[in-house]
């Protein structure tokens, strides 16, 4: 039985996900929560009441949060890609780094994208102010941490870049990169390159309006 994936194709989270299943050509059947497909809504809830996506259903098996669904994947249904290491204490930073994108940028991105979907000025106004004082920090953070690495958390290719895809592909449409990190906006560019986060963003193109901020006409 193919492994099905409740979420939505513009969803950060559920791109992180996605791209695991992309690294080792997972087979999987994505159904795509929305207000025209109430079916879907309803088995999704059913599965999960908090309301909260991805969830990850693996035969009589229900996975949620993004994180613990791609730990599954490496676990029961292992691919050449190994995205987390086998050895507890290499797995650590793999795991922190993982944490830091999903809390540290992609966090702050939804915050200004609660306050602009409000409708109301001023918390657009306030929500996106805080946003961009978390963000500088975490860019500068993780510009000083990754230099002189490939992926986040050195060679390979981990969760830890599954987290950071999605993270910095909103963050930076929501307050750019400064110039002055090169080494961020670089890795940023490698991930765009890479085969299963750019499958996820040309699925996900033909959404760019959904973003409440504005999505820029590029990447």
């Amino acid at each position: 039985m193919a492994l099905i994936v409740y979420g939505h194709p513009f969803s950060s989270y559920t791109q992180k996900v996605l791209i695991a299943l992309h690294e080792n050509a997972t087979p999987y059947e994505l159904r795509s929560i929305g207000p025209d497909a109430p079916k879907v809504v309803g088995e999704w809830l059913a599965r999960w009441p908090l309301a909260l996506f991805p969830v990850l259903v693996d035969g009589d098996t229900t996975v949620v949060e993004s994180s613990i669904i791609i730990e599954h994947l490496q676990i029961h249904h292992p691919g050449p890609v190994r995205l987390l290491p086998d050895d507890a204490a290499a797995a650590l930073p793999v795991r922190f780094l993982d944490r830091f994108f999903d809390l540290h940028v992609m966090d702050p991105v939804q915050h200004a994208v609660r306050g602009a979907m409000t409708g109301d000025a001023t918390k657009r106004d306030e929500g996106l102010a805080l946003t961009v004082q978390k963000l500088d920090r975490a860019y500068a953070w993780a510009d000083a941490e990754l230099k002189g690495r490939t992926w986040a958390a050195g060679d390979p290719f981990t969760l830890a870049d599954c987290a950071a895809a999605p993270s910095l592909f909103y963050a930076d449409w929501t307050h750019p990169i400064p110039a002055e990190f090169t080494t961020l906006r670089a890795y940023r560019a490698r991930l765009l390159a890479r085969p299963s986060f750019a499958r996820a963003v040309e699925a996900a193109r033909p959404l760019r309006h959904l973003f409440p901020l504005g999505a820029p006409d590029r990447d």
